[in-house]
């Protein structure tokens, strides 16, 4: 199995969207990141960006079809594509990937479905889904009605479970949490040592750079 991030832009946020109790005042460096799976015969995008920024004030951008262009794979290649949410950063681009089976949570779907053509292969998960051998897509619900993450061996691939590793290893839950129980039982789950986690806006992927990081190889 490989993983490869994707990152696609870097603007701020504020804290007390990325920390609960966070300051309204201050914001902090994030990036926007989608990644790659890939296993023997399948091409797998957790997440697929969005073209136009999602309304954040970008101090780069790159459109996350040029990245995925750059580190070698057309939209052609993808089977399957993941959907931790449907918020717009996560999902707006998922119109290129014409041939891949699109898998998302049921109740997120409602949402999704203003993004996602007509045409596609959607498959609703429920609770948890087993794609491949040893990747396991689950459903948290604490982000939004259906966020999902994502678990490749040992990684963990968060969504927008949290924002920084502090989240993790401090054990402070967002400040965007849609159902913060939810939130707080994740949260104490996956900041065990055994997990490694793969944040989707993690400011210390290729800092000040766009492009592809290879992080299993």
């Amino acid at each position: 199995m490989k993983i490869v991030a994707l990152k696609y832009g870097e603007s701020v946020f504020g804290e007390n969207y990325i920390f609960k109790g966070g300051r309204k005042d201050v914001l902090l460096p994030i990036t926007f990141t989608i990644y790659l799976v890939q296993t023997e015969n399948k091409n797998i995008l957790v997440d697929v960006g969005c073209d136009d920024g999602a309304g954040f004030e970008m101090s780069l951008f790159k459109k996350p079809v040029d990245v995925l262009k750059e580190y070698g794979l057309s939209p052609n290649d993808i089977t399957d594509v993941i959907i931790t949410h449907s918020h717009h950063d996560h999902i707006e681009a998922i119109r290129y990937y014409e041939n891949a089976t699109i898998h998302i949570q049921k109740d997120e779907y409602v949402a999704a479905k203003q993004y996602i053509p007509t045409s596609f292969t959607v498959h609703l998960i429920d609770d948890e889904f087993s794609l491949a051998e040893n990747i396991i897509i689950r459903k948290i619900g604490g982000h939004s009605v259906g966020s999902c993450i994502v678990l490749a061996d040992n990684y963990v691939l968060c969504g927008d479970e949290c924002y920084y590793e502090k989240c993790l290893t401090d054990r402070i839950c967002t400040g965007s949490s849609y159902n913060k129980e939810a939130s707080e039982k994740f949260i104490v789950e996956f900041s065990i040592n055994k997990y490694i986690p793969l944040l989707f806006h993690d400011r210390e992927i290729l800092q000040g750079k766009l492009g592809y990081s290879v992080i299993k190889n």
